[in-house]
């Protein structure tokens, strides 16, 4: 489907002569250095050296917004992108945002790993002059001026829509919900499972047990395993991303049981295998979370690079699907 349009909300915290300062502190070398720090680095001759890290490989959402990003961070639109597979692991993600930094590209972006420990690395950046864009997933940091903005979904808007929709559906039948969860400490991990318990209070929806699967469909797979053996009274599976969900419907059929009708399944993505378990209806539900943040990504380098203001947080507008949607939508999936 066609890029979703954004729906820019910039904090309410942040206020505008911040915004100035963090655009003027990214823009040409010309201009002055931010506090503290070399001036940022320049686009001299009207290319971007983009360094970018990516958390990794590990589901087809994340296969999918690692190819937009490459598909629009190109040289035709202006781009010399360097890019890394840190194959979720944080150590990793920091070594290539210092080697982004000694080789002195114009601007860095990443998709973090977990939320926190990320300050001493970006006051680097910050030092250098490097302006910063966190892609996908935010940071927990001390100083908001680290970085210049955040392009991604409201991942506590996504639980809570899971969650409504389970409650609105369930709510008085005494549903029993095994969870599976994100990476643990990942901006997403958190933010869905706080916005799904959010939803669900008040009703007679009961969690009766949560653990990581890290966002792999082999880990998914391997947990609800461990659910079904200690569980004989699952009602419902609340995976944090499809592959998790994908993962969980091979164990429910590997035990004998009917996904999406003895056990219902809720997931978060939308991505293309997904979409199509639930036009099966072996998923029931699913939140959708953009992967398609490439040309947002290359909107907001150019604008800091030219010194503009920029939104310190953009999010991109969320769909869900029921059965019925999600065979409307598969024939012209892009993801």
């Amino acid at each position: 489907m066609a890029r979703t349009t954004l729906t820019r909300t910039v904090l309410a915290a942040v206020a505008a002569t911040s915004l100035f300062a963090l655009g003027a502190c990214s823009s040409d070398a010309g201009n002055e250095p931010a506090a503290g720090g070399e001036p940022a680095a320049g686009a001299d001759d009207g290319v971007i050296t983009l360094g970018f890290s990516q958390v990794g490989a590990e589901s087809g959402w994340r296969a999918a917004n690692t190819k937009s990003i490459q598909d629009t961070l190109t040289a035709e639109n202006g781009f010399d992108l360097k890019f890394s597979d840190a194959q979720q692991k944080q150590e990793n993600q920091i070594q290539a945002i210092r080697s982004y930094i000694t080789q002195g590209v114009d601007v860095i972006a990443f998709s973090p790993v977990v939320e926190t420990g990320w300050d001493a690395v970006l006051q680097e950046a910050k030092a250098a002059g490097i302006p910063v864009i966190l892609t996908d997933r935010a940071v927990d940091a001390e100083d908001e001026t680290l970085y210049e903005s955040f392009i991604g979904s409201d991942f506590v808007k996504e639980g809570e829509t899971a969650g409504q929709w389970v409650a609105e559906n369930f709510d008085g039948e005494g549903l029993k919900v095994v969870e599976l969860q994100g990476t643990t400490g990942s901006a997403p991990a958190i933010d869905r499972k706080e916005g799904f318990e959010s939803a669900i209070e008040g009703s007679d929806v009961e969690i009766i047990d949560s653990q990581t699967g890290n966002f792999t469909r082999a880990e998914g797979k391997t947990v609800m395993e461990g659910f079904l053996n200690k569980h004989d009274d699952i009602d419902l599976v609340f995976a944090h991303n499809d592959d998790m969900g994908l993962g969980a419907i091979e164990a429910i059929e590997a035990a004998g049981l009917v996904p999406g009708k003895d056990i219902q399944i809720v997931t978060i993505d939308a991505v293309k295998d997904g979409m199509q378990a639930l036009a099966d209806g072996k998923i029931n539900y699913i939140v959708e979370c953009n992967p398609l943040l490439g040309p947002d990504l290359a909107e907001i380098a150019k604008a800091v690079i030219a010194g503009e203001e920029v939104e310190k947080r953009i999010v991109v507008k969320d769909e869900a699907f029921d059965q019925a949607a999600a065979k409307e939508a598969l024939p012209t999936r892009e993801y």
